[in-house]
């Protein structure tokens, strides 16, 4: 065990001890989440190690976090009416992001980012989905790609990196014009940047929507992606139905997040695939838009991850808020609702060997709550400032809750 950090932790006269899984399960369907593993009056003591011992905690499968400018007055216009769609052709939403990102230094960005995921780490998560997409041209998404990297290096907290240049078809260009960029300018140097290790992305993500990627133009940068080695993790039938779960199945997707509009076969196609749905309630109820069919992809035996989709537009920090509005709004229960924010969300990410359950042979990942039962930490909505006492990383309190009660 040379070379790897290592830290004795004893826990005690705990209540409950949520295993989550116990048999190197990779992800949970439906009947697997129902008899979720719950030890009572358990004690728990080891060594645990950076790449070795037991571990549980929560994951964000999808955040767009390193952005600049804020977009609280669109909020009053959503209130008023206007949609998504609506607000973004008017030269709002991603592009009003974009253009402050572009002129953002690479410290200012960082600093920020810092904050934003020192936040999402109290509330509970300790590995997180993070991607680039406010640059739409290669220097910024570089830019962000690299301020994403220096977290990585010097935080505690764990991230999965997506580079996601197609959140949006740049002013001036085509969606094939923009498309061609990617494949021809973009990928290859991130081809390069991932050989010499200063860049390490982990996936690959395109917003496919009407008026914005279509699906011929989402396959093209998608499958070149694949070639250069980058899981296949991205927006599909969110705002209208794309067949996107189609062809995410077809092309052998890891995850593809939203789904509001996905099809009866796109389900189907998806559980066949093993393609993990990452749900994102918070985006759904922000937006007014219908609630992704959660109970029937469980039904149809669809691996259901969740999210928060934090970015300027849906602005949530927390897991558990996260997972009660999927078992209010989505109808999920709550042994659903961890699953899909722990193993199944962990999963999503290609992760699931090393996050996500309590399992020797795990990265020591875990959160102690000050409850007798573990379902406060969905029960309690909004309360989880005051019930998350520690949060551990590899072994590590990262976190003490000076506040608790």
């Amino acid at each position: 065990m040379a070379g790897r950090q290592r830290h004795r932790l004893l826990l005690e006269n705990a209540e409950q001890l949520v295993l989550v899984c116990g048999r190197r399960e990779p992800y949970l369907r439906r009947d697997g989440a129902a008899g979720l593993g719950v030890l009572r009056a358990a004690s728990l003591v080891g060594w645990l190690y950076q790449s070795c011992g037991p571990g549980r905690c929560l994951v964000d499968a999808h955040t767009h976090p390193v952005w600049a400018g804020d977009r609280v007055h669109e909020f009053a216009m959503k209130l008023a009416g206007a949609s998504y769609m609506e607000i973004h052709q008017a030269g709002g939403g991603i592009h009003f992001t974009v253009e402050h990102t572009r002129k953002a230094t690479e410290d200012e960005l960082f600093t920020a980012f810092q904050q934003r995921l020192g936040r999402m780490l109290r509330a509970g998560s300790t590995l997180v989905e993070c991607k680039s997409g406010y640059g739409l041209n290669l220097e910024t998404e570089l830019k962000m790609l690299r301020v994403i990297e220096r977290a990585r290096k010097s935080m505690d907290i764990g991230i999965s990196s997506t580079y996601c240049g197609a959140h949006a078809v740049p002013k001036g260009k085509t969606a094939t014009e923009a498309t061609d960029d990617i494949i021809n300018n973009h990928l290859p140097k991130l081809k390069e940047l991932k050989l010499s290790g200063e860049i390490n992305v982990n996936n690959i993500d395109v917003f496919c929507e009407k008026g914005v990627f279509d699906v011929e133009s989402t396959r093209r940068i998608l499958e070149a992606g694949k070639d250069i080695g980058l899981q296949i993790n991205f927006h599909g039938d969110e705002l209208h139905p794309m067949k996107s779960a189609e062809l995410g199945a077809e092309l052998g997707a890891r995850a593809i997040s939203h789904l509001e509009e996905v099809s009866d076969e796109g389900i189907v196609a998806m559980a066949r695939a093993k393609c993990a749905a990452v749900l994102l309630p918070t985006t759904a109820y922000m937006l007014r838009l219908k609630q992704p069919q959660a109970r029937k992809m469980l039904e149809e035996g669809v691996i259901v991850a969740l999210g928060s989709d934090f970015n300027p537009n849906a602005y949530c920090f927390s897991m558990p808020m996260v997972m009660h509005l999927a078992c209010v709004n989505m109808k999920m229960s709550m042994n659903e609702a961890l699953a899909a924010a722990t193993i199944n969300a962990a999963y999503a990410l290609g992760k699931s060997d090393t996050h996500g359950s309590l399992e020797v042979g795990k990265q020591g990942d875990l959160l102690i709550i000050n409850s007798s039962r573990w379902e406060h930490l969905i029960y309690q909505f909004g309360g989880h400032e005051a019930l998350i006492n520690y949060v551990i990383v590899k072994g590590k309190v990262i976190y003490e809750n000076d506040r608790r009660i």
